[in-house]
């Protein structure tokens, strides 16, 4: 039996590092086994600091798989509407989200806040988002709101009645929250950052959707504070995935 709980509403995304082995000096041994062979092992405990060249020449000329030696676990909760978009990234991933079969999915629903872009103009391909009207804004939060309460109602009542989860599900919308562990490398984590933010300093323009742009950015952080030198190349280099 369901408890009743009435819906939620959030406009924010969260983004957790649940484990990592990750540094820049993971970067300098896989690089120097090419020239040094065995001996590249004494790169392990070398201070990256003293060939942040390396790393910069490694990522100026794209020479990828050395950044592919390490690895970082998220456990992101976002819309399900952002992890569609989220698994289309498969190289260099590893996914596991949360089940609508095996569980009663929570009524935590997402709804734009005041800072939200509401309006697209242009044509496809050459369209930008502007500011939405104070009444756009309420019309979408009571419009999103009401859609979602009545949806999760129904959902309730087929649970109620004896209906399997993995049907009672359909009725939800992708604006309810789901979470997920993502696991990933440097080199992958970069493709992903190339695409999902958009930044003046980025050789390839990119457009992303602003919630996964959310994610992204808190990624980012993280993995900013784990391999800062690398983080610094990818920033000179055009924020291009090597």
């Amino acid at each position: 039996m369901t408890d009743g709980t009435a819906p939620t509403f959030r406009s924010d995304v969260t983004v957790e590092l649940v484990r990592s082995a990750a540094t820049d000096t993971d970067v300098l041994w896989a690089a120097r086994v090419s020239t040094a062979g065995e001996q590249s092992i004494e790169a392990v405990g070398q201070d990256p600091a003293r060939s942040e060249g390396l790393i910069n020449y490694l990522m100026r000329d794209r020479h990828g798989t050395p950044f592919e030696h390490n690895s970082m676990t998220f456990l992101i909760s976002a819309p399900i509407f952002v992890f569609r978009e989220f698994h289309r990234h498969r190289s260099g991933w590893s996914y596991n989200e949360e089940s609508g079969r095996y569980r009663e999915l929570q009524p935590v629903f997402y709804v734009p806040d005041a800072g939200r872009k509401l309006v697209q103009q242009g044509r496809p391909g050459r369209y930008e988002f502007v500011e939405g009207t104070p009444e756009q804004h309420r019309v979408t939060t009571a419009a999103m709101e009401e859609s979602y309460r009545a949806s999760y109602r129904a959902y309730q009542e087929m649970l109620d009645a004896g209906v399997a989860r993995e049907v009672a599900r359909a009725v939800l919308p992708v604006g309810l929250f789901s979470s997920m562990y993502a696991t990933c490398n440097a080199r992958s984590l970069m493709h992903f950052l190339s695409l999902r933010t958009k930044r003046d300093n980025a050789t390839v323009p990119s457009f992303p959707q602003r919630e996964i742009e959310m994610v992204a950015e808190r990624m980012e952080a993280k993995w900013a504070e784990l391999m800062p030198l690398t983080h610094a190349a990818f920033e000179k280099h055009g924020r291009v995935a090597p």
